[in-house]
């Protein structure tokens, strides 16, 4: 006996006729994880665009840099944390900075399993170039905000990180 002869239906696994559950499906067009990554790809992207090509510098080696810009406590571990790139990535890039003679690494006294991390004087002056054409981009990015919608942007990012980090 043929499926056709039982009364099956191949189409339908539970007979003929049978109603099948509906297909999930997720709109990542109207899905905020994938949209915010989405926009964070093309944003890191295009920045990286402008550092690559003007500073031979990748994304990770910019992050670190940037980071030092602000921080005098900073250790390879901290940048991970930050950064949330992972410990090989954070590595290479300290190593190239350190090679270009942008950072160097000093053993911490708080822990020597670690360095600490610090801008060289051609580590600052290459930031002193960099930072303000970041700052520009940045600037030329948002300008199709208001200064408002700006403001609130930052501040539901805020409160997004912060949910994230109660819901965990």
């Amino acid at each position: 006996m043929n499926m056709e002869e039982s009364g099956l239906d191949a189409r339908h696994p539970g007979g003929e006729g049978a109603v099948s559950a509906p297909r999930a499906e997720l709109d990542l067009n109207q899905f905020l994880p994938y949209r915010l990554n989405r926009l964070a790809d093309q944003i890191s992207q295009s920045l990286a665009e402008l550092y690559a090509e003007r500073y031979q510098l990748n994304v990770a080696q910019w992050r670190v840099l940037a980071w030092l810009s602000h921080c005098d406590d900073l250790t390879a571990k901290k940048v991970c944390a930050y950064t949330n790139m992972d410990k090989a990535r954070v590595s290479r890039a300290i190593q190239a900075l350190e090679e270009r003679g942008l950072i160097s690494r000093t053993p911490s006294p708080r822990d020597q399993r670690q360095h600490d991390l610090h801008l060289t004087a051609a580590g600052q002056a290459l930031l002193a170039e960099l930072v303000p054409e970041a700052q520009a981009w940045e600037a030329e990015l948002v300008a199709t905000l208001s200064a408002g919608e700006y403001r609130d942007l930052l501040n539901v990012m805020r409160k997004l990180e912060r949910q994230l980090e109660r819901i965990g």
